[in-house]
C-alpha cells in the first residue's frame, strides 16, 4: 500500500462502538486518516492487512489483548502505539504514549500530535 508523503494514517481499536465512533471524528476534524476497528479480531485483521502510523489501543480493551494487539502493530506496521488507559490504571509498558480515559478530546489530539513528531523516548500526557 503506497502512502503519499507526509500522510497519518491511524488504527483505532476499541470495543465501545460509540466511542470508536466518536474518536475516528475527532481524529478526522484534526486532519488524521484513520480507520476503526471493532473488537480485538477486527483490530489484529486490520494491523497485519494495513500500513498505518500510529494505533491507537482503547481502554475497553482487556489489558491481556491489549498488550497482544500492541505486538501486532509494531510487528506488522512498525509504528507506535498509543494507549487509552482507564482512569487511574498505570500506563501500559508496551505502549509507546499513554493517556487517562478521563483526559479529553484535545489530550487525544495533541498525544497524536506529539506522537507523528516524536522520534524520542515515551512520552505521557499528564
Amino acid at each position: 500500500m503506497s502512502r503519499s508523503k507526509g500522510e497519518r494514517r491511524i488504527l483505532s481499536v476499541s470495543y465501545d462502538e460509540a466511542l470508536l465512533m466518536t474518536r475516528q471524528m475527532l481524529l478526522e476534524q484534526a486532519g488524521f486518516r484513520v480507520t476503526s476497528a471493532l473488537g480485538f479480531s477486527e483490530g489484529m485483521e486490520n494491523c497485519r492487512a494495513g500500513t498505518f502510523n500510529l494505533a491507537i489501543i482503547g481502554h475497553s480493551i482487556p489489558r491481556k489483548d491489549k498488550s497482544e494487539l500492541i505486538r501486532e502493530a509494531k510487528k506488522h506496521c512498525n509504528c507506535p502505539v498509543l494507549s487509552i488507559r482507564r482512569h487511574g490504571d498505570l500506563p501500559h509498558p508496551e505502549a509507546d504514549f499513554s493517556i487517562d480515559s478521563l483526559e479529553g478530546p484535545l489530550v487525544l489530539i495533541n498525544e497524536v500530535k506529539r506522537a507523528f513528531g516524536s522520534k524520542g523516548p515515551k512520552t505521557l500526557a499528564k
